[in-house]
């Protein structure tokens, strides 16, 4: 039987660059690899960016790549590309699968459409004008076009069901997958402490840029008014976001210099060796399509302290503890984890297997085969 030809389109992925929804996809698209089915019925290519084979060479590997005239990342350039080139070079593929939350008006039909989240209905003061003004106009025409839909999370699927009027049978779920290798070359806990000064303290830790949503400065005001013990120190690492100035303005207007280290982005060794050692990932997130970084701590074996918004009672479930963003009612959450810890490790190590890389990837089949029939 002839394979069927999947395009996917990862032109609105910027070479090199490292976030959530970027991710997502490449995982993904590594768990399709291993599905027996996706080997035998389907050839599926990809559509980048240049470079994106040298900083993906996992994926290079498996998939043909087909390079994009340079666009240097410009979103109106892209969008172009998407409506012509890409139209154009996909036009005798049986379906196409485009991962950044919208689509070009032409080109095939039988279409699958990841949206990872739909943050700017929750938060629209967190975007400029006219970000917000393209995603109002484009997103629900992307929606209403595609064939199939996938969100990383239930949260997600029942959100756009109920904003956009969906019909439940066009929106699936598509995990996230975590690789469970992650922290095998993390950096030794010894030369982490000796080198951010780090030797006697005990150390929480939010891996999160700077964004107004992820909420840093809840956590400051623990800090100050809870989580006061001398040798507790706030380790937050991640690029600037929006909220950078004023989460650091915060960091001195309450004199907490001393207990908060603002590391910027780390590599990825540092940082699982920073997420290792910790008593807790603190996660104070007021919105997460998924928020991968809870499970990729319960895979290293650290326990997850978190609020109760958007899509993260969901992803943690009783593997961690999740809470309301109320002052008092985070007061003794670094006694609780600490008291149960091994509870928490090990419902956190058993919680992580439903995320896996290949279950992401059997999932992703699955919404494939409901196009492709």
């Amino acid at each position: 039987m002839k394979k069927k030809q999947i395009a996917v389109n990862l032109l609105w992925l910027r070479t090199g660059q490292v976030g959530g929804s970027q991710e997502y996809l490449i995982r993904q698209l590594m768990g399709v690899s291993l599905n027996e089915e996706a080997k035998n019925d389907y050839q599926i290519t990809l559509f980048v960016q240049k470079g994106f084979a040298r900083h993906h060479p996992e994926l290079a590997e498996i998939y043909k790549c087909v390079e994009a005239p340079a666009h240097r990342g410009a979103r109106l350039a892209r969008i172009a590309l998407e409506q012509t080139w890409l139209a154009i070079k996909t036009r005798k593929f049986d379906a196409i699968h485009h991962g950044g939350g919208t689509m070009p008006r032409f080109g095939l039909r039988n279409t699958i459409l990841t949206m990872h989240d739909v943050q700017y209905l929750s938060f629209p003061e967190n975007f400029s004008r006219l970000k917000l003004a393209y995603l109002s106009r484009v997103v629900p025409s992307s929606l209403n076009r595609a064939t199939v839909i996938t969100t990383p999370s239930s949260y997600v699927r029942d959100r756009l069901i109920s904003q956009f009027k969906l019909s439940e049978n066009k929106v699936k779920v598509v995990r996230h997958g975590v690789d469970s290798a992650i922290g095998k070359d993390s950096t030794n806990e010894a030369e982490l402490r000796q080198r951010f000064r780090l030797e006697l303290k005990k150390v929480i830790f939010l891996p999160a840029i700077t964004h107004p949503h992820k909420n840093h400065k809840f956590l400051l005001q623990l800090m100050k008014l809870h989580w006061t013990e001398k040798d507790l120190v706030l380790v937050c690492a991640g690029g600037k976001g929006g909220a950078e100035e004023e989460f650091m303005r915060e960091v001195r207007r309450l004199n907490l210099d001393d207990r908060v280290m603002r590391l910027g982005r780390v590599s990825d060794s540092d940082r699982d060796g920073l997420m290792k050692l910790s008593l807790a990932l603190v996660f104070p997130s007021l919105y997460e399509g998924f928020g991968a970084p809870v499970i990729e701590a319960m895979i290293l074996g650290t326990p997850v302290i978190a609020s109760n918004c958007a899509s993260l009672p969901e992803v943690i479930g009783d593997a961690g503890l999740v809470l309301p963003l109320e002052l008092d009612a985070w007061s003794s959450a670094l006694q609780i984890v600490q008291a149960q810890r091994e509870k928490f490790v090990s419902a956190g190590k058993l919680r992580a297997t439903h995320y896996s890389i290949r279950n992401s990837g059997n999932d992703l089949v699955e919404a494939y085969s409901a196009v492709v029939i």
